[in-house]
């Protein structure tokens, strides 16, 4: 496909309009983005199609045909391919896949006769101006599908495991109810992220968690060294049943937000907050345990309850000095599953009320995969390791 300038482009556009063809707006979104694409892809290649460059960075490799369905008709677009750099059209966004999550969850209300005229609107907008039960069922057939082919992805070498869960509500017959959205973010030994598993349950019992974990472990989870997350007795079972004796650290950030609440003066908040900071940016575990000792000293009369709780918990947020100095920043918080967390409420605000667990767990797997898919394109979000445990060990036993 050649590039055009841009007369005879409008030109051809003009043409397209001019036509007695339902789908002609189709078409022209159709002719319009190819092109941008392919000027892209040159300008990315900083290469023109046959151009010889001392510029070029890499070389076009054909097209990988996509068919979007949009309100206008369906659109036939040649997604240009690159070898020898990394490539995806910015005109295009990637995040197909949750577009047609969050349609169905909306044409699902509307279908089953739960939508509000708000909900009509948005429909007609996404979908068109009609949306039957045949269409759901289609569609919602086919994005199971390649959500279940995720879920069965080999997992392979995986040093740190972060968990955490948002709750959302759903439609369970006449009642609404609230769904528990379980969620695990692996880092490689490279230091890549993975979204490695997400699902829908009732609760965050220890039931639902160890299901979570025995599956990435009969996918091949292995080599794991450190569980971080926030501390819930579910959670924390599941841990100790499939993962007996692995190194856990618990967030450090919720640690703090959990301290104010045993504080009963409010003056003290600030200064309580900085003792806890000293203990957290110890420079080793050895200094770390000192300065804990000296903290739950300092109040065991002025703050009894603060000193008491302080001994009982704090402990549990220096794991973290258990493993390489280079990954402890960003391994003593749950940051990194939180920020996703996030990122499911603000895309399914819309929704509101999930039609059934089915709907909320299609919608927030198609969010997740793309996340996954994209944190492959980006740079280590550590750095990586220098050693690599045995392909046979599924985790490593360092109680702190």
């Amino acid at each position: 496909m050649a590039h055009e300038n841009d007369y005879t482009l409008l030109e051809q556009i003009v043409k397209i309009l001019s036509r007695d063809d339902e789908n002609r707006f189709a078409r022209v979104i159709e002719k319009v983005v190819n092109e941008a694409m392919i000027l892209e892809r040159s300008q990315a290649l900083h290469a023109k199609p046959y151009e010889r460059t001392e510029q070029r960075s890499g070389y076009a490799n054909g097209f990988k045909d996509k068919t979007l369905t949009l309100a206008s008709g369906k659109v036939m677009l040649k997604i240009p391919q690159v070898r020898g750099m990394e490539f995806y059209p910015s005109c295009i966004e990637k995040g197909i896949r949750s577009e047609r999550a969050l349609k169905l969850a909306i044409a699902e209300m509307y279908v089953k006769g739960v939508s509000t005229r708000k909900v009509s609107d948005i429909v007609e907008i996404l979908c068109g101006s009609t949306v039957s039960s045949s269409q759901v069922s289609r569609l919602s057939k086919e994005l199971d599908e390649e959500i279940l082919i995720w879920k069965e992805l080999p997992v392979g070498q995986i040093q740190y495991l972060l968990l955490d869960a948002t709750y959302k509500s759903v439609r369970m017959g006449s009642r609404v109810v609230k769904q528990a959205v379980l969620v695990a973010i692996g880092v490689d030994y490279d230091g890549n992220r993975h979204v490695l598993d997400v699902e829908v349950a009732c609760n965050e019992t220890e039931v639902n968690w160890r299901e979570i974990l025995q599956q990435l472990v009969k996918r091949g989870l292995h080599g794991l060294a450190m569980i971080i997350s926030d501390d819930h007795s579910g959670l924390r079972n599941a841990i100790e049943a499939v993962f007996p004796g692995l190194l856990w650290q618990r967030c450090q950030f919720h640690l703090q937000q959990n301290a104010r609440a045993y504080v009963t003066r409010k003056d003290d908040l600030g200064e309580v907050a900085d003792d806890i900071r000293r203990v957290f940016n110890a420079p080793d575990y050895e200094n770390a345990l000192r300065y804990l000792d000296g903290l739950v000293e300092k109040y065991r009369e002025r703050q009894p309850r603060l000193a008491e709780w302080a001994e009982d918990n704090l402990r549990e947020g220096l794991s973290v000095f258990h493993i390489p100095q280079q990954h402890r920043r960003k391994m003593r918080t749950t940051n990194l599953v939180e920020r996703q967390m996030k990122e499911i409420n603000r895309r399914t605000k819309v929704v509101g009320v999930f039609p059934n667990p089915e709907s909320l767990l299609r919608l927030t797997a198609a969010l997740l995969i793309e996340q996954s898919e994209q944190w492959q394109n980006e740079k280590r979000y550590l750095p990586a390791a220098s050693e690599r445990p045995a392909s046979n060990e599924i985790y490593r036993k360092n109680v702190a």
